[in-house]
């Protein structure tokens, strides 16, 4: 993203984020505000936004509730307005609602499918043209949440995989026609590993045993870092955990190995065990339990060094530096001996 966009400090910042009634969202929602935010917190759950909202007041924080379906257009456009009079100004948009689904794609039911692609792309697509005529008015960051998936596909995950493509491709693209414009508007897509939230709670499941994710899992904080970072700095995409880099890297260089492996390992990796567990899910419904942090079948979600590292460039550039300067005085050192 060209440098000539500008940012405001995020003490500065009205935010809107979509899904946040629990999760990424949520967690966002609270980091922004601690960190001087104003935010505008969007999900269909309303009692999980009001609880949201009093814990961020409680805090002493601003923030305010409004509940919207993001796939009714109408109601998104509506939320940027509520923002509007709330707040007066929109500084950065993050497009964040998801569901997602654990099916092979020969079982997966058409109406599931288009529900699915309704909330996690057509819900990217409202937010993108509902923000972007607030956001060029004192410049602003669209910031876009992808997957790991966005540049790899994944057994019993495909329609999740497929949406999230189409995120990336509509986010790539709509970056292109913003520089041709020349419009004063950062667009960033995020690409989380698997992270420690409620999402194998809420997907939908239609395996008949437990649907998993492969570890590491990283916590929800890790990503929250990473949306306020690029609300902040202009960035083209930021990837989150070590493990979501490799893999794009790898499914590119190497495509037929990566499908091979995936093939070979899908049930070792993305299911268990455990029957699966007869409960409500968010595809149609609202997310139940409205939390932060979710089950990851009895690994230990960690932070990601990786991610720490991209969020300090400066730092890692200097530790980079420090360490080579060392090996050559060391090396030099050695000669002389």
């Amino acid at each position: 993203m060209s440098s000539a966009v500008k940012l405001k400090p995020l003490r500065e910042q009205v935010i809107v984020i979509t899904g946040a009634s629990s999760g990424i969202g949520r967690a966002t929602a609270c980091m922004a505000a601690r960190r001087g935010a104003q935010v505008v917190c969007a999900a269909r759950n309303a009692e999980a936004l009001d609880t949201l909202v009093d814990e961020i007041e409680r805090a002493g924080g601003r923030a305010l509730a409004a509940p919207c379906d993001v796939t009714d257009t109408a109601a998104v456009r509506a939320l940027g307005e509520r923002a509007i009079a709330w707040a007066g100004r929109i500084d950065c948009w993050v497009n964040n609602a998801g569901v997602a689904i654990a099916s092979e794609l020969a079982d997966l039911p058409e109406a599931e499918a288009r529900r699915l692609f309704d909330v996690n792309f057509w819900g990217v697509v409202a937010g993108s043209q509902t923000a972007l005529p607030y956001l060029e008015r004192q410049g602003g960051a669209l910031i876009n949440m992808g997957s790991f998936l966005s540049d790899v596909a994944a057994p019993f995950m495909g329609i999740y995989a497929a949406s999230k493509h189409a995120v990336k491709g509509y986010t790539d693209a709509l970056r292109i026609e913003f520089k041709m414009d020349r419009r004063n508007v950062s667009v960033t897509l995020i690409k989380p590993a698997p992270i420690a939230t409620p999402v194998l709670q809420h997907q939908r499941n239609r395996l008949g045993r437990q649907a998993t994710m492969p570890p590491p899992f990283y916590r929800p904080d890790d990503v929250a870092a990473a949306i306020l970072y690029t609300a902040e700095h202009p960035v083209r995409d930021l990837f989150v955990g070590g493990p979501a880099r490799l893999g794009s890297v790898l499914g590119q260089a190497l495509p037929a190995l990566t499908d091979l492996f995936a093939a070979r390992s899908a049930h070792h990796l993305f299911t268990n065990a455990h029957p699966a567990q007869d409960r409500p899910d968010n595809l149609f419904g609202l997310s139940l339990p409205a939390v932060i942090d979710g089950d990851t079948h009895g690994h230990t979600a960690r932070h990601s060094l990786y991610t720490a590292l991209r969020l300090r460039p400066r730092t890692t550039a200097l530790a980079v530096m420090a360490i080579a300067l060392i090996g050559i005085a060391g090396r030099h050192a050695g000669r002389i001996r």
